[in-house]
């Protein structure tokens, strides 16, 4: 096999034991390959994945391999990707990898276009720049696409804005929308791999310290639920009153950014949107203040406006760059502002996206079995799928529940009994 770009072969049985080692916390995932093993759904079906390249990820790939899939699978991120799995996924698996850790941005869209050249019936997203690219620079592939998954918040959301304006040219299931999706990998997976992140990155103590969490979406509240678990005084910045209320009644300090600026030791955005640290904000935070972000996009901290303010540059440490303002004051930007829990760390573990990669796998075969009766919109995982995915991960965890009488079912769908 020839179709692959990654950075070095050698590195594929290290790959392969580590990937062997996540597979073990996604039972989920392990008995959906074992279905698809047997069913094959994906016969003759093309896929193009752009999702983060990592131990969790190999093992979906191997899942949709394994249920009949031509696929192929490029980085969603250029600072993502694990090189040692995507050498054992091509070299004990062949499966085409396209990712390369710190790829520059030419490169990563040239991996983007691997995918699209695989001329895929199904595209499997994480922030929607494959799906975005295919429709702005190959219009021409898109009546061969039956459909699409997206994992993450920021792609919902420039998916949704695509179908608003009539240019979306094929369903999408918003897998990030699903909760056994949201709850548990934007909330527990999210809030520890970024807190692992941030302390790979500069081995700082975060007992004491305060601690700004850029919203309160899904992700946000896991981060400041395990900082204040560390011992941090958690500060939360929002622009929705209802997320703010909600802050503060799970006991958390609100404040507008600027005003939390100058008082925080740690900053990390997780929103979706551009600026959420700007200028203004960085021109009175205090010396030494360290600023990561685990949202999608590292636009969230305006990075040009940074570099601008700064007279000098170095990097501290490997995911540590410092910026010396001519104040004298020393800003440290994490992991070049991209998601600091895949950029420092390893991402989330493996049991949580056990649940996330269930989702997508099952959306995927709902897509392929569905595609003639579903409208060029966004659609939610059916509740059916988040169902049996809770379901399989409660039985997998060796947890029971009740089941619900045939009197109490009668009692929920009748409206005749009263006080």
């Amino acid at each position: 096999m020839t179709n692959y770009d990654i950075k070095d072969k050698s590195l594929a049985e290290g790959g392969r034991r580590r990937i062997q080692w996540a597979e073990r916390e996604m039972p989920v995932l392990r008995s959906i390959y074992e279905r698809f093993e047997k069913e094959r759904p994906f016969e003759g079906i093309r896929m193009s994945a752009c999702l983060h390249v990592t131990t969790e990820t190999a093992n979906l790939a191997k899942t949709l391999q394994a249920g009949g899939a031509d696929l192929v699978l490029v980085a969603s991120n250029p600072l993502s990707t694990q090189d040692d799995v995507a050498a054992s996924l091509v070299m004990h698996n062949e499966i085409p990898v396209h990712a390369i850790k710190g790829e520059d941005n030419v490169t990563y869209y040239k991996h983007i276009k691997a995918a699209i050249d695989h001329k895929p019936h199904i595209t499997m997203d994480d922030g929607a720049d494959l799906v975005s690219t295919l429709h702005k620079d190959y219009s021409d592939l898109l009546p061969n696409v039956i459909g699409g998954t997206e994992e993450t918040t920021t792609g919902v959301i420039r998916l949704k804005a695509m179908a608003a304006d009539g240019a979306l040219k094929f369903p999408v299931v918003a897998v990030n929308d699903a909760m056994t999706k949201h709850f548990f990998d934007n909330r527990y997976g999210t809030g520890q791999s970024t807190i692992d992140g941030i302390i790979r990155a500069t081995n700082i103590l975060l007992a004491g310290k305060n601690f700004v969490v850029g919203g309160y979406g899904w992700c946000a509240r896991g981060l400041a639920m395990r900082a204040r678990g560390m011992g941090a005084n958690v500060i939360v910045t929002e622009v929705d009153p209802l997320k703010a209320l909600e802050a503060v009644m799970d006991g958390f300090r609100v404040m507008p950014m600027m005003e939390a600026a100058p008082l925080a030791d740690i900053f990390c955005t997780l929103t979706g949107d551009i600026n959420v640290i700007d200028q203004h904000h960085m021109e009175v935070m205090k010396d030494g203040a360290i600023i990561a972000n685990s949202g999608h996009f590292n636009v969230e901290i305006n990075i040009p406006a940074l570099e601008e303010m700064a007279v000098s540059q170095h990097q501290a440490r490997p995911f540590v760059k410092q910026y010396e303002m001519e104040d004298g004051r020393v800003l440290n930007l994490l992991g070049d502002g991209r998601l600091i829990n895949l950029a420092a760390a390893e991402g989330h573990p493996a049991s949580v996206m056990d649940m996330s990669f269930a989702n997508q796998s099952l959306s995927a075969e709902y897509m392929v079995k569905h595609a003639e009766e579903l409208e060029n919109i966004v659609y939610g995982v059916p509740e059916a799928i988040d169902a049996e995915i809770a379901r399989l991960k409660l039985e997998a965890m060796g947890v029971q529940i009740d089941k619900l009488t045939e009197e109490q079912l009668t009692y929920l769908n009748s409206w005749q009994s009263g006080t």
